[in-house]
């Protein structure tokens, strides 16, 4: 819950209903960002029409309600839900045909939505290095009986171990639930080597899989390698990726050569969540791979900016400026953006530019060299 953006809908791929069940009550304990009870619900064949109309109203693109569906086998196929950002699989998938099911319900096109991210407690993924994983899903055979796919007769009598998917378990030892693995490798950390001499720490808990420029899965330790030594082509030392990330225009061209090269806004995130940075800037992600440094959190370069900010500028200016960098403590670096400054003045004075320019003084130009301006403090180099 706390990787995800917990407004975006979701899918849960649970072991079995009474799971789906466990589930969908512990989400709804520490959702973060709802009141309404049915934030996440239970979808499986014995929910009957409450659940099809818990279904429907989650495939309708206009209402937010349900956000999240737990499941077991009911929703892997025929679901036309066209924005689902997340797809969880807290179960065994062991047929190729299944895969590709689930997996579809993250490819449904929208509008504005150009990827999905797929959460995988299971080691599911490594199906992807499949040869079967090429072409076309086949259409999976209906039961006879009852006309369903998987096949809903049984009714699932015994809950099935959530990782082996038997009942009863045939596991040796049961598994760690947060990492999947025994013995349990949560506490671990991968360390990384460069060529600097220098070594960087990943987070062993964050198993997440790049893609290559040959198509092909990579792991993070291939992925921050291939990366290092693409950045000396942007940036010759430190004081050199300070000056170009703390101007909005030299810090957009950064993010699209890097893009252009495969390391995308997306790329990077992950990097941040690998190297435990979640709550720091892009930069430190690249001052961290290239340069050994330790992230700092958004929190504290605002924390930094705010001191320089309340020394160089007028009250109503250190106002604003304390209202952007809230903003850029919640949300991240895009907020520095030259395009998110008509909306931070909106928002500061209720949609009233007019307003804002008699309050900032000069015009509207001034504004922006003003909010361009004060954003080296952010970067600069700790006193």
């Amino acid at each position: 819950m706390e990787a995800i953006n917990q407004r975006e809908k979701t899918l849960v791929f649970c072991a079995n209903q009474n799971h789906a069940l466990l589930v969908r009550d512990l989400i709804n304990q520490v959702k973060a960002v709802s009141t309404d009870p049915n934030y996440c619900v239970r979808v499986t064949a014995n929910d009957g029409e409450r659940g099809e109309q818990y279904l429907r109203d989650f495939q309708d693109n206009e209402k937010s309600i349900p956000t999240i569906l737990t499941t077991s086998q009911k929703l892997s196929t025929g679901v036309d839900a066209r924005n689902v950002r997340n797809i969880v699989l807290m179960r065994p998938v062991n047929s190729m045909i299944e895969f590709k099911q689930i997996i579809g319900r993250g490819t449904r096109t929208f509008e504005n939505k150009d990827y999905f991210t797929i959460y995988d407690f299971v080691k599911a993924h490594k199906l992807f290095n499949d040869p079967e994983w090429d072409g076309e899903p086949v259409e999976p055979e209906v039961c006879g009986k009852c006309g369903r796919h998987p096949c809903i007769c049984a009714r699932e009598p015994t809950p099935l171990c959530y990782k082996c998917g038997q009942n009863p378990c045939v596991c040796e030892k049961p598994a760690c639930p947060k990492c999947g693995e025994q013995p349990c490798v949560c506490k671990k950390k991968v360390r990384v080597k460069l060529r600097d001499g220098k070594e960087r720490t990943l987070q062993h808990i964050s198993v997440t899989t790049f893609w290559g420029a040959g198509g092909k899965p990579i792991s993070s330790a291939e992925f921050m390698t291939l990366l290092f030594g693409e950045l000396p082509e942007f940036f010759r030392d430190e004081d050199e990726l300070r000056a170009l990330w703390s101007l909005p225009d030299t810090r957009k061209k950064l993010l699209e050569g890097l893009a252009e090269k495969g390391f995308g806004r997306d790329q990077l995130g992950e990097m941040q969540k690998i190297i435990d940075a979640e709550n720091s800037d892009l930069f430190d992600v690249l001052a961290h791979v290239a340069f050994a440094m330790q992230p700092l959190s958004r929190t504290e370069r605002a924390s930094t900016a705010h001191q320089e900010i309340h020394q160089q500028f007028s009250d109503k200016q250190q106002t604003f400026l304390d209202f952007v960098l809230a903003h850029y403590v919640q949300e991240g670096v895009e907020e520095l953006e030259q395009e998110k400054l008509v909306k931070l003045l909106r928002l500061k004075y209720h949609d009233s530019i007019p307003d804002a320019v008699a309050d900032l003084g000069g015009d509207i130009g001034v504004i922006r060299n003003l909010f361009v301006g004060f954003q080296r403090y952010l970067y600069q180099h700790p006193s």
